[in-house]
């Protein structure tokens, strides 16, 4: 089993980062979500993968939500406060600033956008990423994340997603207050991302289509995309991953025999590509079994 001192955050202040009477009901994940058998089965398969020492010491972060009924999600996690390096994969807080200014008339979702938005989430592009960045304007995209009405990133729950650097050759303008990471985020903030777009919390309906539209069809073939490529090639996913020297990252909706779930992993090991590549088909099979008491018993 994975060591006690590993970290398990699912309660309401985790997951929202608010207060019970702060929190508004439609952001509200109730605590009572969190399932005991789901977290213990996480943990023995991560334990089976042989990446329980990389847990224990910080290197790996994991949340995984079953988000089938949308309105009373499973959840599990490891060290899903933890806030590391993600490489690119914050660029999905640049595009969720892109679409919260579309929404609020401040920005056109027109070709030119659209390319740019696709070049940066399928592609990776930093160029993309770069521009799109100073098109949604670095402060505000700063002062979004940390919007009350978001909280996307909260000192109070070690940080979340953040982009205080552009995607390219120089310095940071803005380190995150906490960890002072120039592309940082946890696992369980990047969940709550998508969880909130799925749930119909993030955007209006329409534009809710179009950002996960933009998410979907993949164009890099590796970690969770190769992983259920494999595994379950009929699997629908909508992700983002980065990947910079020895940081790996994930995240992803995905879609797969009438079920729905959230995950997101960040490693800090030259082979947590590999290992990514190997936790999302397990973690496919740990939502996909039917009968989780049974696995217990």
């Amino acid at each position: 089993m994975i060591h006690p001192a590993v970290r398990f955050f699912v309660s309401l202040a985790a997951i929202l980062c608010l207060s019970p009477l702060q929190a508004s009901p439609e952001f509200r994940i109730q605590s009572s979500n969190s399932d005991p058998l789901l977290q213990k089965r996480l943990e023995q398969r991560v334990a089976d993968l042989g990446l329980e020492k990389a847990v224990r010491k910080g290197k790996l972060e994991i949340a995984l939500l079953d988000i089938t009924d949308v309105d009373n999600p499973r959840i599990a996690a490891l060290n899903g406060d933890a806030m590391v390096y993600a490489a690119s994969l914050p660029k999905i807080a640049i595009l969720f600033g892109a679409f919260v200014k579309i929404e609020r008339g401040e920005m056109a979702l027109d070709d030119e956008n659209r390319e740019l938005l696709t070049k940066m989430i399928r592609y990776s592009s930093n160029a993309a990423a770069t521009e799109m960045l100073n098109r949604v304007g670095k402060e505000y995209l700063a002062e979004l994340l940390q919007d009350p009405r978001y909280q996307l990133y909260c000192e109070s729950m070690n940080g979340g997603l953040w982009v205080g650097k552009e995607y390219g050759r120089g310095v940071a303008w803005k380190r995150d207050p906490l960890h002072h990471l120039s592309h940082g985020a946890t696992a369980i903030q990047a969940a709550r991302l998508y969880y909130l777009l799925e749930s119909g919390k993030l955007i209006r309906p329409d534009l809710a289509r179009e950002m996960k539209a933009i998410l979907g069809k993949p164009g890099i073939n590796h970690k969770f995309v190769k992983g259920l490529k494999k595994a379950a090639p009929e699997a629908v996913i909508y992700r983002k991953s980065g990947s910079w020297k020895q940081y790996h990252a994930d995240s992803a909706i995905v879609e797969h025999k009438g079920r729905r779930y959230i995950a997101v992993a960040l490693a800090q090991d030259p082979r947590g590509g590999q290992w990514l590549s190997e936790l999302i088909v397990t973690m496919d099979e740990l939502i996909m079994q039917p009968d989780p008491v049974a696995s217990l018993r």
